[in-house]
């Protein structure tokens, strides 16, 4: 059985829930940010301090609420962060907004808390934004990431041909995006249908 946080989650899914991110959280973004394995598909490249990392912050806590959410991902059984997920360069007259997500905690890789959370930040997106589009961007090779996002609903829409560089060497980008009618399709409770 799944025990709660003492609150009742606003944004969550069957595993994990959505809490703002508190400057409290920094020094675990840091840790997380400077794992090559964390940061092996996320456009970061180089090792990140605790004063660009509150850097970061100080600009998404201006940024929230306007042009992005950002949220840290928390398992609903004991509360404990595990990674960073976030709606981004939301256009508010198009409707549309892109994703990103990274599990920091690579002990809880492989379990289905992405899938979980990108679910529950969609859920979000569509059910209390508005939106009509969240599109996202993988890099060629993140095979695992391609099946969270087609688990999740998302359609691959193209590929942007050699727009990545990494590792010494040009990769390509998929898009892919979930729209308004394909969530509303799925068979499955929302996010503020459980518990």
């Amino acid at each position: 059985m799944t025990s709660l946080p003492e609150r009742r989650p606003i944004i969550r899914g069957e595993q994990v829930y959505l809490r703002p991110a508190e400057r409290d959280d920094v020094p675990t973004f840091v840790r997380w940010f400077n794992d090559a394995d964390v940061l092996r598909n996320l456009e970061m490249f180089a090792p990140m301090s605790d004063a660009a990392e509150t850097a970061w912050f100080d600009r998404m806590l201006a940024a929230q609420g306007t042009t992005d959410y950002h949220f840290v991902i928390c398992l609903l059984a004991d509360a404990r962060p595990i990674g960073t997920i976030g709606l981004h360069e939301i256009s508010w007259k198009d409707g549309t907004a892109d994703f990103g997500i990274a599990i920091g905690e690579k002990d809880e890789w492989n379990k289905g808390y992405a899938t979980d959370a990108l679910r529950a930040i969609c859920d979000f997106g569509f059910g209390a934004l508005r939106l009509e589009r969240i599109g996202l961007y993988v890099y060629d090779g993140n095979d695992a990431a391609r099946r969270v996002y087609a688990k999740a609903g998302f359609v691959h829409e193209g590929t942007l041909r050699r727009a990545h560089f990494a590792r010494g060497e040009h990769h390509d980008v998929h898009v892919m995006s979930l729209l308004r009618s394909e969530w509303q399709e799925q068979p499955r409770k929302r996010g503020w249908e459980l518990g």
